[in-house]
């Protein structure tokens, strides 16, 4: 209770103000301690004076103002009491609340005093009513909160009382006493806490009207001791909760009215005194305490030793018993050093040096401060979370070649280039305006030094070998170049002269080899125009030692898909960066403006880099001294140009945070940073060079807690003891921390996910204390919301919390309360981005801490903690409009589930399984951004091929994007039980047996045929793949359609859609699959026998039409689809709608191919057709390419335009030329489509002649649908004749017959019941396609009317214009929200269906699309 009236008396005890020496340093720091004393939240969140207190003798007494609650003020005022005089009568009143549940109110007034009691009954309630409550005054417009409340009563938001009531019996009762004359009713509402429920009066407020009271005057005042004495056991009588200042203040006038009544009533003030003393038994022995203890320690010495102990105890949340026992025992050690001779001075130096010895152990317990409940969450609107940016091309150009190259950096390259030996370094230095580049190479037994210049001066290199480093000696003679002079210790040598190709200067270039002997460097300084040259006042140096920073050329890769040139430079400048991190920040920070000028991938090769540096594959520290405030002004340097990037970017902001999460904080307000340079001291006074301690110390720059000091030290008295472990432990337990504190640190570099720093750092604190606290001072981020500050208490009291969903909710609220600050301008927006960062953190530390409170949870609560992960991810990540819908869906599940509705579980699957598209689109996207870089710049640093290989995924896994993924797997179960759906679907149900081969991608394999029948696991199954030769069954965790082409394919070729690697499996179809391991040999080794039936293509004939209304539609002229759509039209109920069609028919593109405008295009393809035949299978695209270049005959023009406006339907040509030429585009790849790589194998697996393939072309206007549907009117999986199947998208029907992610809404409904459709699964597909008004182009081959092959399918159907694709959102769509829609959509959809099947007399396969509740059937053919 921090600055509530408890903390506030108990202060009083425990501390007065200091007046020695320390003084104006101390106070600030017990300004902390009163925040965080018995508050323990980070001392940036409060800036409150020191108290006010007074010792008198050795006796600890409360005095003047004890009760100065928030902001400090006197109160010294005196009041009058208000009381009533007419006696009201009591008044009953009754409301029935819902159905056994009554509610019994009565009100009363007391013939003396001004208090009106109201007894509140709940006849037949539950366990956990609260009463929601305000008082009404008739000059206020909203709720009064009157500060005499019932135990336990909780402000909720400012704006009302929860009073809980009291069971008895089968009833609930609470009693109320209003003592405000001025009040003249109370409003409530009763709300049970374990069913989630409000009891309101006809939809709105309870209301009781109070007895109205004449008020008198009587001129009474109260001393204030006696007030505040009051106040203190009002506080401990209501459990001693936490007030707010208003509270507090509200708490201290009560007790005042209080009183004044007592006196009222007839009582004295000495009546008053005498009680209060008498109660106050607790105060009375906790100053017996005191009393019995002599001593000569001025009392503020002993608070500023309270103070030290309290600190170095970690802050802890004292109770009053612990604080005062804290306060004698500072007294002792005190007193113990004045026993010991000294004088009052002495101890006074002592204890601003931290010599006081001190006997305490750090707390570990819980701490709580600020709330029993959770946060209330307030309502938004999702959307606002959405950001959505247009995507930049992933592939950037090799701005290497751009490049203005120097003459100095062109002439290394090219002697880099000529290098075949691995490289050790390279190194460029300024000389003023000019360079000097160090190239250093390893070849076997030797190492190779190349120096180039572009000095316009002749220069000499004055260098010699080290066998220690920095050493100067001769160089031996043998190692000598031409033109060398040996010296005394030394060696001169004349550079050379070279001309560069297309460089209007020349350089000068040296090069020695020095075989491996005992030397390790080469110190060297330069000579020209008479003057010596060196590095900054220092010797240049080559280290030899360095291990190879390069491998060989050919195993670096060419550096696609990255901002090459920009990895090039990092690479040449790491030996440089290696030196410190202040070196590595400050080069980064260099490079800032080339990689974001180079878009997101020169952004993603700095977060390259600084990962690899931040997972220790770099060196940090290279005997290097450097000063940690330097470091910190590097760290700020570049995380101020992160934070421009951020605001000037917004499309960069997603990746700008990962590098500042990376790289750290930094700047010299940093408490980390004071850390940092205690610890230095510690290592100083220790003779603590280089090596381990130097590298540990540059780590803690990115990861720091005040133990890290103690921990410093304990390991220099283990070093000191010979390596003693029990000088190291002992060092630890003497300062409070235990094994156990030890294994719950986490020592990632990963500052910024430090959340108290990053809280700290942004609300401001100041602190005077002593130690690495000195002087600190950061003031609060200005226009921070309103209620910021005691949410960020909220989460830090409930940081540890073992049941962690308050704390989720918690933490997203915040995000979210930051979030539009976040796209503000404003000077401290690093300052915020680290917070935003650091809760982002939490929220992923969280919930892995909160699996165990999931291992026995029920789908509501994974549900919800699923939810708030989604949506911290959507607060992460840019272009997040399909996260966004994920959340929308799943809060949509939890409404469904509360609720009781019977499809919850059936719909939270498909959010489920659509939440784990997402998820897998966002890795593929960092992998497509990150890897590259990685692997390109890990070849050229030489990283361990282990952190290159998983670089990507330990990014993803270091995020709450896998956290999510665990909460799905651990719901993906119970959805499945609850719904009925088993473990596997069944796609194509046949009997199978085989041999188990496990592909990532069924699309690499499909043109392979497998010698022994093979049952194919595939990672990755899109739905437009052909099952390849000799496979039996093809297994996935994918999610193809039922209807899609590959499991269209499955059942015409009679292959089970199930997985053990290496050993054969028996597959018979049911809920589950069904695996037998023995005796199978002699069953699966038997000869392949294809599968598919005997068939054979007819060659069709130009008939002399190039276009063809629908009247006209033979089988010689067009294939099966198109004769089921002319024969539809005219047969099916008029309320089932066929658009109109006219078609290109057989024979018009070889026609067109024959014509004389296409001569050259007929030649190109004749040699195309010789190359595929001569099996050359990468000349399918080269003819799909050569296809596109013909051009349309004339008379092929004129004849479609007659026939298209005689059907009625539009002329593209007469929207402009552009339009004709979109449409003859999308004509011609129809025709293409024939040669591509699945219709071409799929024909030649079956024997038949490609040349032998006519397309026609279908021609159809658009309906831009608001669903489309594909139809089996026999079930496919189970086989059965009586039950229709269908699925359904939004949008356009390709998303369901091609290779879209994600599930179509699925039903089945009886023929003999059509109005009774049963939805089996809902739709997770992210996307849909729609269009403007326009026309469509249909493959029509003689391939897809074939009894016994599924040829349709496999050709292309090309729209004339591009669709838009579009993220859906399926909680507002009423196919999902609105049932009698759907079942009204679903029912016309499988009369359509059944309609067809009658029409034809067998069962049929219909493509259709909903409009505006209107069914179009566009085209149907047999059912395969």
């Amino acid at each position: 209770m921090s600055g509530a009236v408890g903390n506030n008396l108990l202060l009083q005890y425990c501390f007065s103000r200091a007046r020695v020496e320390h003084k104006r340093r101390i106070n600030s720091s017990i300004s902390i301690w009163r925040s965080t004393f018995f508050h323990p939240q980070a001392s940036s969140l409060t800036h409150q004076p020191p108290l006010s207190t007074q010792l008198h003798g050795q006796r600890l007494t409360v005095k003047e103002n004890i009760l100065r609650m928030g902001k400090q003020r006197a109160v010294t005022r005196s009041s009058q009491a208000v009381l009533t005089t007419d006696q009201s009568s009591q008044l009953v009143e009754k409301f029935s609340l819902d159905g056994n549940v009554e509610l019994q109110v009565d009100v009363s007034s007391p013939t003396s005093g001004s208090v009106a009691v109201v007894n509140i009954q709940v006849i037949s309630s539950g366990d956990s009513l609260l009463l929601h409550w305000g008082a009404v005054k008739p000059q206020n417009k909203n709720w009064i909160l009157p500060p005499r409340r019932p135990v336990g009563t909780m402000v909720y938001q400012n704006q009302a009382l929860r009073s809980p009531f009291v069971k008895s019996g089968s009833n609930a009762v609470l009693k109320l006493e209003i003592d405000d004359p001025e009040i003249q009713a109370l409003e409530f509402l009763i709300y049970d806490e374990s069913q989630n429920k409000w009891y309101k009066n006809n939809g709105g407020n309870i209301r009781v009207n109070l007895p109205a009271r004449e008020s008198r005057t009587i001129s009474a005042s109260v001393p204030e001791d006696l007030v505040q004495i009051q106040a203190y056991m009002r506080w401990e009588r209501k459990g001693k909760q936490i007030y707010t200042p208003e509270q507090e203040q509200e708490e201290y006038e009560a007790a005042r009215l209080e009183l004044l009544e007592e006196i009222a009533r007839g009582s004295s003030i000495q009546d008053l005194r005498t009680k209060l003393k008498s109660k106050d038994d607790t105060s009375e022995n906790k100053e017996k305490k005191f009393s019995g203890t002599k001593s000569n320690i001025p009392d503020e010495l002993v608070q500023i030793q309270a103070y030290v102990r309290w600190e170095k105890a970690g802050k802890p949340n004292y109770s009053p018993e612990q604080q005062l026992k804290e306060f004698e025992e500072a007294r002792k050690e005190l007193q113990a050093e004045l026993d010991k001779g000294s004088s009052l001075e002495d101890i006074q130096t002592k204890i601003s040096k931290g010599e006081i010895k001190t006997q305490v152990a750090r707390q570990l317990e819980k701490k709580k401060f600020f709330m029993r409940e959770r946060i209330q969450r307030k309502e938004r609107d999702v959307m606002q979370l959405l950001t959505k940016f247009s995507s930049e091309p992933k592939e950037q150009k090799d701005s290497s070649e751009a490049q203005v190259l120097s003459a100095v950096q062109q002439f290394v390259r090219e002697k880099e280039n000529d290098i075949a030996d691995p490289v050790l370094s390279k190194k460029t230095y300024k000389l003023a305006d000019k360079e000097l580049q160090v190239l250093v190479a390893k070849p076997p037994g030797k190492t190779k030094v190349y120096l180039t210049t572009d000095l316009p001066e002749s220069a000499v290199l004055h260098w010699a070998l080290s066998e220690i480093p920095g050493q100067w000696a001769a160089p031996p003679l043998s190692v000598l170049p031409a033109d060398s002079v040996s010296l005394d210790k030394a060696a001169e040598t004349k550079f050379s002269t070279y001309s560069v190709d297309n460089q209007p200067y020349k350089v000068q270039s040296i090069e020695i080899t020095v075989d491996d002997q005992e030397f390790v460097g080469m110190p060297f300084v330069l000579f020209a125009d008479g003057k010596w040259i060196n590095n900054s006042g220092s010797d240049f140096y080559i280290d030899f030692r360095a291990e190879s920073t390069k491998v060989q050329k050919k195993d670096v890769g060419d550096g696609r898909g990255t901002a090459k040139s920009l990895l090039d430079k990092i690479a040449e400048l790491e030996s440089e960066a290696q030196k410190s991190f202040m070196h590595r920040f400050n080069i980064a920070a260099d490079l800032m403006e080339e990689a974001t000028n180079a878009g997101e991938l020169g952004l993603a090769a700095i977060l390259v880099w600084m990962r690899f540096m931040a997972i220790r594959q770099l060196i940090w520290n290279k005997n290097y001294n450097v000063k940690p405030r330097e470091i910190s002004k590097a760290q700020d340097r570049l995380t101020d140009l992160l934070q421009d990037v951020y605001r000037s970017h917004p499309h960069y902001r997603e990746i700008s945070r990962m590098i500042m999460s990376t790289v750290g904080r930094g700047g010299e307000g940093d408490v980390g940073q004071r850390i940092r340079d205690e610890i230095l001291v510690v290592q100083r006074n220790n003779d603590c060079k280089g090596g381990m301690m130097e590298e540990w110390h540059q780590k803690l720059h990115n990861n720091t807690s005040p133990d890290d000091v103690v921990i410093c030290q304990a390991l220099i008295d283990y070093i000191k003891s010979d390596f003693d472990i029990r000088n190291y432990w002992k060092t630890l337990n003497d300062n409070g921390i235990t094994k156990e504190r030890l294994l719950s640190y986490d020592r990632a570099v990963h500052s910024g996910a430090d959340l108290e720093a990053a809280i700290a750092n942004c609300m401001g604190y100041k602190a005077e204390g002593e130690g690495f606290m000195v002087g600190v001072q950061i003031n609060p981020v200005p226009g921070l919301p309103s209620g910021f500050q005691e949410l960020l208490q909220f989460i830090l009291v409930n940081i540890e919390d073992k049941n962690v969903e308050a704390l989720l909710e918690g933490l997203l609220e915040a995000r979210e309360e930051l979030r539009p600050l976040l796209s503000q301008s404003n000077e401290r927006l690093r300052d915020l981005l680290f917070l935003d960062i650091a809760l982002d953190s939490t929220v992923r530390t969280a919930v892995e801490r909160g699996y165990e409170e999931l291992s026995d949870a029920g789908p509501e609560k994974i549900m919800n903690f699923i939810s708030l992960v989604v949506e911290n991810l959507a607060l992460s990540v840019e272009n997040n409009e399909d996260l966004i819908y994920c959340l929308k869906g799943w809060n949509l599940a939890l409404t469904m589930l509360k609720s009781s509705d019977d499809h919850w579980a059936l719909f939270a699957k498909s959010v489920l399984d659509r939440t784990r598209l997402a998820l897998a689109s966002k890795a593929e996207s960092f992998h497509q951004l990150l890897q590259p870089s990685a692997e390109y710049l890990g070849a050229l640093l030489g990283v361990d091929q282990g952190a290159v290989d998983i670089f990507t995924e330990e990014i993803i896994r270091g995020g709450s994007a896998a956290s999510l993924s665990s909460l799905l797997n651990r719901l993906d179960p119970i959805l499945r039980q609850t719904a009925n759906l088993g473990s596997w679907q069944v796609i194509s149900p046949v009997e199978a047996i085989g041999y188990v081969v496990v592909v990532d991608e069924l699309l690499s394999v499909q043109n392979k045929s497998f010698s022994k029948p093979t049952i194919l696991v595939a990672k990755s199954v899109r739905g437009e793949e052909e099952i390849p030769d000799g496979a039996v069954a093809v297994l996935t965790p994918d999610m193809p359609d039922v209807l899609s082409h590959v499991s269209v394919r499955a059942r015409n070729s009679k292959v089970v859609c199930f997985a053990n690697e290496g050993k054969l499996l028996l597959l018979k179809p049911s809920l589950q699959i069904e695996m037998q391991e023995d005796g199978l040999e002699s069953l699966a080794d038997t000869k392949i026998v294809s599968s598919e039936p005997p068939v054979a293509l007819v060659r069709k004939q130009f008939t002399g039409r190039y276009a063809i209304r629908s009247e006209e539609f033979t089988s010689d002229m067009v294939g099966a689809k198109s004769r089921n759509i002319a024969h539809l039209k005219v047969k099916v109920p008029s309320w089932i709608k066929v658009p109109t069609s006219v078609a290109l028919p057989f024979g018009v593109f070889e026609t067109v191919l024959s014509d004389d405008v296409n001569e050259v295009v007929a030649t190109k393809l004749q040699v195309l057709m010789t190359k595929l035949d001569g099996g050359d299978f990468s000349a399918l695209g080269e003819i799909r390419d050569t296809v596109l270049e013909l051009s349309a005959p004339p008379q092929l023009v004129r004849e479609l335009k007659d026939v298209m406006q005689q059907s009625a339907m539009p002329w593209p040509g007469d929207e402009g030329s552009e339009r004709w030429e979109q449409a003859w585009m999308a004509i011609k790849k129809v025709w293409a489509s024939k040669w591509n790589e699945r219709a071409y194998f799929s024909i030649r697996k079956v024997k038949l002649d490609h040349d032998y393939l006519c397309m026609a072309v279908l021609v159809q206007e658009i309906i831009n649908a608001d669903y489309a549907f594909v139809i089996h009117t026999t079930n496919p999986s189970s086989g059965d004749s009586s039950e229709i199947y269908a699925e359904v998208v939004k949008g356009l029907g390709e998303t369901l017959v091609g290779a879209y992610p994600g599930r179509a809404l699925s039903f089945v409904c009886k023929k003999n019941d059509l109005n009774s459709p049963q939805v089996l699964g809902y739709p997770s597909k992210p996307v849909g396609l729609y269009i403007k008004r326009s026309m469509i182009f249909r493959s029509d081959s003689n391939g897809e009317d074939l009894e016994g092959y599924a040829g349709a399918g496999l050709y292309d159907s090309v729209p004339m214009d591009e669709e838009e694709e579009l993220v859906l959102d399926y909680s507002s769509d009423p196919l999902i929200v609105d049932n009698n829609f759907r079942s009204s959509i679903l029912s016309s959809i499988a009369r359509a269906g059944s309609a067809i099947e009658d029409i034809y007399g067998s069962a049929q396969d219909v493509e259709g699309v909903v409009k505006d509740g209107e069914i179009y059937v566009v085209q149907t053919r047999p059912q395969m």
